[in-house]
């Protein structure tokens, strides 16, 4: 099994979002994402566990839905 890093651009095509919405999620959302550098860095695991919980949902929409 491969369990390697993966690139802004490899998780947002693998969560089928663009890469400002990666950016956005980590500076909004505190996705869970590694600085390497100037790269940023994801464990696909780390990602889906967040998405799992929550992590990727609008705070603002869910408030104006109760």
């Amino acid at each position: 099994m491969e369990d390697r890093w993966l690139s802004v651009y490899e998780i947002g095509k693998y969560l089928g979002v663009s890469s400002d919405t990666v950016y956005r999620w980590i500076d909004k959302h505190t996705m869970p994402a590694h600085r390497m550098g100037r790269l940023w860095k994801f464990k696909k695991d780390e990602v889906d566990e967040w998405v799992k919980a929550g992590g990727a949902a609008d705070k603002r929409r869910q408030d104006h839905a109760e």
